[in-house]
């Protein structure tokens, strides 16, 4: 499986949250991307799992996902299909 992003540290520092994506430290206010983190206590916020392919960040005591090219405002354009006429 290819790897979408490689994420090798998350922690929280005060209402930041610094990740270290593709080998870049990359912080996030954490009241701007998420409510659920915000409110959330230590022991939630540092209950986390990295998807294996590198795509997200999943919260399973707060049901919170969030998306590591959403976070670094990646948008990814659909491919229309071409269609043949008869």
């Amino acid at each position: 499986m290819k790897k979408h992003h490689q994420v090798t540290e998350l922690h929280f520092d005060g209402d930041c949250m610094v990740l270290t994506i593709d080998g870049r430290e990359k912080t996030f206010r954490v009241s701007e991307i998420s409510p659920a983190l915000q409110n959330a206590s230590d022991e939630e916020k540092n209950l986390f799992e990295i998807s294996p392919s590198g795509y997200g960040i999943h919260w399973p005591l707060l049901d919170e996902d969030l998306s590591i090219d959403g976070l670094l405002g990646v948008a990814h354009r659909s491919e229309k299909k071409k269609t043949s006429l008869p």
